[in-house]
């Protein structure tokens, strides 16, 4: 059975969404940032990195939340949550799930985490890089709003619910604070609430006990 080492509302709620799509038995490992749990010589045997989530399934140990998703829809055939390889709807969801990993989650990150990027205590060229990552999420957001509204479908490449619809959700949800979040789009904002409307995720809410704003 596949253990999920999670923290709510963390990019392992994504997993945790596309695990309950799945319908199949799993587990899931508190990972208690407060106390640093993920910096632990324990947790950094899993994940060098020391990030959330990782994934054990079997002899498996996977991190990286695109990889646990691609994973566990391979693994899960009968919850259609990817196409088959080799057709060009497998081929979007893998662009658009990278893209939210590489591209927007990224950008998310800085926005979070400016302090990273510059020398210790220099708090002027944090509220600069936040600034500038806050723009920039902005723009990415206006792509997506564009995709789900060109889609034609409820979800975001159309009829066909998938493990990028789980990505997208979170990632939007991570926004909430911002100026203008993505609920404030006007493709974005309906598809949103679908998405909080799904069973799956109405159970991953529950169980990490995310409280309002939802998105």
């Amino acid at each position: 059975m596949p253990v999920l080492h999670y923290h709510p509302g963390d990019a392992s709620m994504i997993a945790h969404i596309v695990l309950e799509e799945c319908g199949a038995p799993f587990a899931l490992e508190f990972v208690d940032r407060a106390q640093a749990a993920h910096k632990s010589p324990e947790y950094l045997k899993l994940n060098p990195n020391g990030l959330i989530p990782v994934l054990i399934d079997g002899d498996l140990v996977l991190y990286e939340t695109a990889a646990i998703c691609l994973h566990l829809a391979d693994a899960n055939p009968s919850a259609a949550l990817i196409a088959a390889p080799g057709t060009p709807l497998r081929a979007q969801v893998t662009k658009w799930l990278v893209w939210m990993s590489s591209t927007l989650q990224s950008t998310l990150l800085l926005y979070f985490y400016p302090e990273r990027w510059v020398n210790p205590g220099n708090s002027g060229a944090a509220d600069e890089v936040r600034a500038r990552a806050e723009a920039r999420v902005g723009e990415l957001l206006e792509q997506l709003d564009a995709q789900v509204a060109a889609a034609g479908g409820p979800w975001l490449l159309g009829e066909r619910y998938s493990i990028a619809d789980a990505y997208a959700l979170v990632l939007c949800r991570w926004t909430r604070g911002f100026g203008r979040p993505a609920r404030t789009y006007a493709h974005l904002g309906p598809y949103l609430q679908r998405m909080l409307a799904r069973p799956a995720v109405k159970r991953v809410l529950a169980t990490e006990k995310i409280g309002a704003p939802l998105v």
